[in-house]
């Protein structure tokens, strides 16, 4: 399953690919694409997709008979990154071309630091009368952003405070290569230059990932945090196929990692439009779904950290999660993760259901953690929720570090919960 999980991540440089090659796996299980913009037809037994945005993806399975309620779990399609802006060539002292771009999320910006990069993400062309999405990825070694020497900065070993726009550039060809950065994206995307009329193009670390320990107990790729998750909520629905009493919903969003405040984040109407649908295809009314949704469960599935081995006065002193040690569930007394004592006890049960291992993760009560998508999304489907991820170190990094028995781990418990 690591070969598998690391493949998915090489063919998810941006979430755009993620969602490209969720779908792929989906087509293949036999589940059917619906668009939003469409008529939907559904029917009990049946198994179905629907994407929003080309970055967030939803796919969703119904019993034969009747529907008691859904289980639902959700994940997350972006990471940190750097985002390029419009017109971003830049010279430098008519020898270099650099290019402009921007941060997208909090990353750890000296990780992307003298690594082989390239761009991703796609373009808009217009066919036919309509605005029509190209996925690109220009698959070489690229870009590269250059540290200073040392011997420039003899300090650099006591702290540097990097400036995304000054020390964050990437090195893309000398000078005689001017103006060619956009007929290479073209390229990329088979299509002409003049023809791309808007772009979402990203920066993304050409490492593949790898196996390593002393006895290959540990895994490392770029993008665990959360295509680790995205792949084991995919595997999960599709291993369960069609519950017996319950319709099961996975839903993949994007922009958790800069508040999921977009069209196709957790904090848009795009999970409540679903479960409306289903409802209206099937023709009941709007008390049918609120019973179903009182008696449903969702799992919001986004890595955990783990206890650092260099550092293990960072982790709370004692909900303290290590790699290969199971399914994390994450707790916060202010709600920023959604866990409380009913779903807590729920994900528990459903890991001893799979004989799996769980463990408990806070943070220290001095150190501000990080948020993640299930409270937003919770507030617009009211349902009992978990937080739940993946122990990993360097969360945030260009590239990660996690348990190499984790992701089965992940795998089997939601197979379990879908099959529920």
């Amino acid at each position: 399953m690591i070969e598998q999980l690391f493949h998915f991540i090489e063919q998810s440089p941006t979430g755009f690919h993620a969602v490209d090659t969720i779908k792929n796996m989906l087509k293949k299980a036999g589940f059917v694409q619906l668009k939003e913009a469409e008529e939907w037809r559904i029917a009990g037994g049946g198994k179905y997709f629907v994407i929003r945005n080309g970055s967030s993806i939803a796919a969703f399975t119904l019993p034969e008979g009747k529907i008691m309620g859904f289980h639902m779990a959700a994940a997350h399609s972006d990471s940190p990154a750097f985002k390029l802006k419009e017109h971003p060539e830049m010279t430098v002292e008519d020898q270099y071309v650099k290019l402009n771009c921007e941060k997208y999320g909090g990353m750890i910006l000296s990780t992307w630091l003298d690594r082989p990069l390239s761009v991703a993400g796609r373009v808009i062309i217009k066919e036919n009368g309509e605005f029509v999405s190209r996925l690109v990825n220009i698959e070489k070694d690229l870009l590269m952003i250059p540290n200073v020497a040392i011997h420039m900065n003899r300090d650099m070993n006591k702290g540097v405070e990097y400036n995304p726009q000054t020390d964050m550039l990437p090195l893309y060809a000398g000078i005689e290569k001017k103006d060619s950065f956009m007929e290479e994206i073209a390229g990329a995307a088979g299509v002409k230059k003049e023809d791309i009329l808007g772009s979402d193009l990203f920066l993304y670390v050409r490492e593949k990932g790898k196996i390593f320990g002393a006895d290959g107990e540990f895994i490392c790729a770029p993008r665990l945090d959360d295509l680790e998750c995205a792949y084991a909520l995919t595997e999960g629905i599709i291993r369960a196929g069609n519950a017996e009493c319950y319709g099961n919903l996975a839903v993949v969003f994007d922009n958790e990692e800069v508040g999921s405040g977009t069209k196709q984040g957790a904090d848009s109407t795009f999970l409540s439009d679903i479960l409306t649908r289903v409802k209206e295809s099937l023709g009941k009314n709007d008390s049918w779904l609120c019973q179903r949704i009182a008696k449903s469960f969702m799992i919001s599935a986004d890595n955990a950290h783990a206890v650092h081995p260099n550092h293990p006065e960072k982790a709370d002193p004692t909900n303290r999660p290590y790699l290969n040690g199971g399914i994390v569930i994450k707790y916060h007394g202010s709600q920023k993760y959604t866990t409380d004592g009913v779903s807590s006890a729920v994900m528990e049960d459903i890991c001893k259901k799979a004989e799996v291992p769980c463990q408990k993760y806070a943070n220290r009560s001095d150190i501000a953690g990080g948020s993640t998508l299930g409270n937003i999304s919770a507030a617009h489907i009211s349902v009992d929720t978990v937080d739940i991820g993946l122990a990993q170190l360097a969360m945030h990094s260009a590239y990660e570090t996690a348990g190499a028995k984790d992701i089965q781990y992940l795998v089997k418990a939601l197979e379990v919960f879908f099959k529920w």
